[in-house]
């Protein structure tokens, strides 16, 4: 009995210490100021924070949990690069002259192969972070329905974006 209440606030601490962490580099990258002021108004929000959320952020800090975070963190570089592309062509899309022959506003259906809503929920921000393209719905067994201003923004979909989720939430062989 004393081992489980042992890990369980293991578990509780480790959620509240990388809770603490994430809310506090975020005051200081946002706040842009390092007097002691706002250091001391960061430490007390980022307490407040972990206190109130940090079974939500972190809701199970353990090795493998640690791993999907740092293959998310790899990921987000390529999806920058890809919202960098889609702003280009959205770019190209709005002054070309011929623009209104371009544009044809649909909506694209897929299945996924993703099977668990964390990586359901991060393929469908994905998809709404990327200009030109929002996810209008997305059910549980992985049903997508996209609206695309033009043929060219939904040609990809799923893809890669899909393939590198994959990597990054679902355990291998289980799709």
């Amino acid at each position: 009995m004393f081992q489980r209440a042992w890990a369980a606030f293991c578990h509780k601490g480790v959620s509240f210490g990388l809770t603490f962490a994430v809310s506090l580099v975020f005051w200081i990258i946002l706040s842009g100021k390092m007097i002691p002021l706002m250091l001391f108004f960061g430490v007390v929000s980022s307490l407040i924070v972990a206190f109130l959320s940090h079974e939500l952020l972190f809701p199970n800090p353990g090795a493998a949990y640690v791993r999907k975070s740092m293959l998310f963190l790899t990921y987000l570089p390529w999806l920058l690069v890809q919202i960098f592309k889609a702003n280009l062509h959205l770019l190209k899309l709005v002054f070309d002259p011929g623009m209104m022959d371009k544009i044809d506003p649909h909506i694209v259906g897929f299945h996924s192969r993703l099977s668990q809503e964390l990586s359901l929920v991060a393929m469908a921000n994905s998809i709404t972070l990327t200009p030109g393209t929002i996810t209008v719905t997305v059910d549980s067994e992985g049903h997508f329905e996209v609206h695309a201003i033009d043929r060219a923004s939904a040609e990809d979909l799923p893809g890669t974006m899909e393939e590198k989720l994959l990597d990054v939430f679902e355990e291998k062989g289980q799709s």
